[in-house]
């Protein structure tokens, strides 16, 4: 009996762009599936063509070998992929490069695809939709990308950048300039910031006299630090702080051969210096306090920009849903708990919460998700889940939310470990630890998996604890609820957390 050909996905599903970076080379390759995409590939290579651009902006042969020898890897990848489906932009350096034609004339040989360079302002507007789409704004949102020649500053609402702004500063041409031979010292991190200030000083109003409640990192130098922080088991956002810490670290070690901060990639220090002094500026000029990492820049916003029939769904619930899907959740439960943790959560004073975290948002999508670990087993699921949660990519939600969401899952039923909580900021720890009280409660009272069984229920939170309020004899007759709200009690007191039942 002859056997049936595998079946192979059609090539119009795959799409691909390609970002021409002044420190890097990117190619991303995504599949579309049902309005949804998957990343299938991603290359990057250190190419720094920034760093070949001499006094009179003209590229060296050097830079542009390293720049031609990557594209020929990228050009196979290529193969595959529909022409239409594919776009190659390039940015800062060959903007500025006064022979790039003679770059790119071989590039587009290489590629057999045209390269584009964009503007300044066209690459803030990609990377401001980059970020739109796989990480869910909360009203004005301010967007930084720290490329290799140029600095984007962008602060829009949804899908629709209001102010933006190209600065000629970069990671890989400040290191040239102003960190000669590797040279970590105060001087050299002064004369670096003292550029930015003079570059920034100028737009800086058209950014300070709006409020954001947001702040997102698109670039590499950002993704260095919070790597970093996690490497040093430190759940937070970039704060001023650590920044200062970072520059005394760099110039204590005195040159970039010798920098060692743990958690610091071989790949990112020879230019983490310079992009470091750049975010200081930032931070201080535009009166940052805190910074989140994006779940996408520039690449992501070309490649939505080729999707016209993906544009502005609401990217959490699409998310959301695909992950319910994927790993077979009962939705109907689903949508019961999270209804119940946000009735729950309705009733709490916000100004108890951390505005940074946007924690409806969470709550509701560590409810939507709470039940991801069934699909390995029951017994342990919502370590199953947590594990799950902490190795695939939630597109619109950022990385700390996307922890925030899988320390929940992991602490929603069965013994709670109160350290769970300990490595996040005192704000996000504490608006962390009443959505956990109050995702387990939901779930508990949603054990039945039926609806329209609970009545009206009131809860209070103060110093004490919650305190949850049912009618009258209600609970005597729901002997079953009853029984888990008072084991659910006894494990929060274990916990030291105080849970009243009335």
């Amino acid at each position: 009996m002859r056997e049936a050909p595998l079946t192979t996905p059609e090539s119009q599903q795959y799409y691909a762009a390609v970002d021409l970076g002044s420190n890097s080379f990117h190619l991303m390759v995504v599949r579309v599936v049902n309005g949804c995409i998957h990343i299938v590939g991603k290359v990057k290579q250190k190419v720094r063509l920034a760093a070949g651009l001499d006094p009179e902006f003209q590229l060296d042969e050097l830079s542009m070998e390293r720049g031609w020898k990557c594209l020929e890897a990228f050009a196979e990848r290529l193969q595959d992929i529909p022409a239409a489906n594919i776009r190659v932009v390039a940015t800062a350096t060959l903007r500025l490069a006064r022979n790039a034609e003679q770059f790119i004339h071989k590039a587009e040989r290489i590629l057999g695809h045209p390269i584009q360079v964009i503007s300044g302002e066209e690459e803030a507007k990609q990377i401001y939709l980059g970020v739109a789409y796989t990480s869910a704004n909360q009203g004005n949102s301010l967007v930084i990308d720290i490329g290799g020649a140029s600095t984007e500053i962008i602060l829009g609402k949804d899908f629709t950048p209001k102010q933006l702004v190209s600065l000629n500063m970069g990671c890989v041409t400040f290191m040239e300039r102003f960190f000669p031979n590797g040279e970590l010292n105060q001087q050299n991190f002064d004369a670096a910031q003292d550029a930015a200030r003079a570059l920034l000083s100028p737009v800086a109003d058209k950014f300070v006299g709006f409020e954001w409640r947001q702040c997102l990192g698109a670039s590499g130098t950002p993704q260095a630090i919070t790597e970093i922080l996690v490497a040093q088991n430190i759940n937070d956002t970039i704060r001023q702080t650590y920044l200062d810490d970072l520059m005394q670290q760099c110039i204590e070690s005195g040159n970039v051969n010798q920098l060692a901060i743990h958690g610091l990639s071989e790949a990112r220090k020879p230019v983490f210096a310079s992009g470091l002094a750049i975010l200081k500026v930032l931070f201080e000029q535009l009166g940052i306090q805190q910074m989140q990492i994006a779940g996408g820049a520039l690449r992501e916003g070309l490649l939505y920009g080729m999707l016209e029939n993906i544009h502005h769904n609401d990217v959490r619930q699409q998310t959301l849903d695909a992950m319910i899907e994927r790993f077979h959740i009962e939705e109907a439960q689903a949508h019961r708990v999270a209804e119940t943790a946000l009735m729950l959560f309705r009733q709490l004073p916000h100004d108890e919460l951390s505005c940074q975290l946007d924690a409806e948002a969470v709550l509701l999508a560590a409810a939507k998700l709470h039940e991801i670990g069934l699909h390995i087993d029951f017994k342990h699921s919502h370590q199953h889940g947590k594990y799950i949660l902490s190795h695939i990519s939630m597109p619109g939600f950022t990385k700390l939310q996307q922890e925030c969401i899988c320390t929940l899952v992991g602490a929603h039923r069965q013994e709670v470990d109160g350290n769970s909580f300990s490595a996040y900021q005192q704000d996000v720890s504490a608006t962390l630890t009443l959505l956990c009280k109050i995702l387990r409660i939901a779930q508990v009272l949603c054990i039945r998996r039926k609806d329209n069984l609970l009545p009206t229920i009131k809860m209070r939170h103060d110093e004490q604890g919650l305190s949850l309020y049912f009618p009258a004899g209600w609970l005597k007759k729901h002997p079953l609820l009853d029984a888990e709200l008072a084991n659910e009690k006894w494990l929060q007191h274990k916990t030291g957390w105080l849970l009243n039942i009335e």
